[in-house]
């Protein structure tokens, strides 16, 4: 029984630790290229997400700057306003009131003036 048990050791050790390692190699190669796959997939998914972040920040941007410079333009409509009517309190401010009055009627209506 030795003998046969030492045959059958041999056998083993030849063929079938081989096909065990050929088995465990293919699973082991099987495991990698699944973890490959989500590796590509989790940077697919990065790569995406910082475009749509690096857009979504350019368009803030783009609307910020449009607000700004509306928020500029209506400050300095409001000071030149503000002059304006700070000018119409000082001296002789009626009378330029009255003239720019004139300007803004058109030359084919009669123009009536109080005084």
């Amino acid at each position: 029984m030795s003998k046969f048990f030492y045959r059958n050791s041999i056998f083993h050790k030849k063929y079938l630790e081989t096909s065990f390692k050929i088995k465990q190699q293919k699973q082991e190669n099987f495991v990698s290229l699944v973890y490959l796959i989500i590796k590509i997939c989790f940077s697919l998914i990065a790569i995406i997400s910082l475009m749509k972040l690096g857009y979504n920040s350019k368009v803030r941007l783009t609307r910020l700057r449009e607000i700004q410079d509306s928020f500029a333009y209506e400050k300095y409509r409001f000071n030149v306003l503000t002059s304006r009517f700070d000018e119409l309190f000082s001296s002789e401010g009626e009378q330029r009131f009255m003239k720019d009055q004139d300007q803004m009627i058109s030359r084919d209506i009669i123009r009536v003036i109080w005084r």
